[in-house]
């Protein structure tokens, strides 16, 4: 089996651009509402749903802890929605994205998100589930519920990519 170790990047607007978006404040329109007493920062992100009765769902996954080193063995994509994530006990989390390689995922991309960011993942972006790092973490999710298959999988037989560092 071929081992592949994997370069983990910071999270930057820039770099996550052909997954999906960055969810944080630095940089985006800020509205003060409530009379003044609340900071509302607007519209993070392109929440994407199709397909035969869809809906946006908000939930919140809780996700056990990952230490180095991550095997990543496999990702998944959802093709009728986006899928975003942000942690609300602001703690760090691993992202490993890849672009469409003829239908399959192409060389993985590792970004470490601050604990004050987030990412939402365009409809049909590879990506691996969630990789809580520290400790246990819950994370907002908003994502697409109704009928269709929105998950597919793809698990490499030959070979792992590896996070070593961090």
């Amino acid at each position: 089996m071929e081992i592949i170790i994997l370069d983990v990047r910071p999270l930057t607007k820039a770099a996550f651009a052909p997954f999906g978006e960055v969810i944080e404040t630095e940089g985006a329109e800020m509205r003060l509402i409530n009379g003044g007493t609340t900071e509302r920062y607007h519209d993070l992100a392109d929440v994407e749903v199709t397909g035969e009765g869809a809906r946006v769902l908000v939930s919140i996954f809780r996700g056990q802890a990952f230490a180095p080193s991550v095997d990543i063995t496999m990702l998944e994509r959802h093709p009728l929605g986006s899928q975003a994530f942000m942690p609300l006990q602001n703690r760090p989390f691993l992202v490993v994205v890849a672009e469409d390689d003829g239908g399959k995922p192409g060389m993985p991309v590792a970004f470490l998100c601050k604990g004050n960011q987030g990412v939402n993942y365009a409809r049909n972006a590879w990506h691996h589930p969630l990789i809580s790092l520290e400790e246990t973490s819950d994370f907002l999710v908003v994502d697409r519920g109704g009928e269709g298959n929105n998950l597919e999988e793809h698990f490499w037989r030959d070979k792992v990519f590896r996070v070593e560092e961090l």
